[in-house]
């Protein structure tokens, strides 16, 4: 499943919002340094969707906030 995501680094609380058939937008308190902003994305979208970590990819925009990610069921 490839999921169209719209990540906001530095925001005050940790959240996901559906914006429309797989499209998120994911708000994160991390700052996007060094990848730990992408690291926290993975672990946000596995809760949510349950399941493993090891099954969701980032597979473009890995370096901008607009990303596609692909998540293995």
């Amino acid at each position: 499943m490839l999921i169209k995501v719209t990540v906001v680094a530095r925001a005050k609380k940790a959240a996901i919002i559906v914006l429309g058939n797989n499209h998120l937008k994911v708000k994160i308190p991390t700052a996007p340094i060094k990848g730990k902003a992408n690291e926290q994305l993975i672990e946000m979208l596995a809760d949510y969707y349950g399941v493993r970590k090891s099954a969701i990819t980032i597979t473009r925009g890995e370096h901008s906030r607009e990303k596609v990610v692909e998540i293995l069921c």
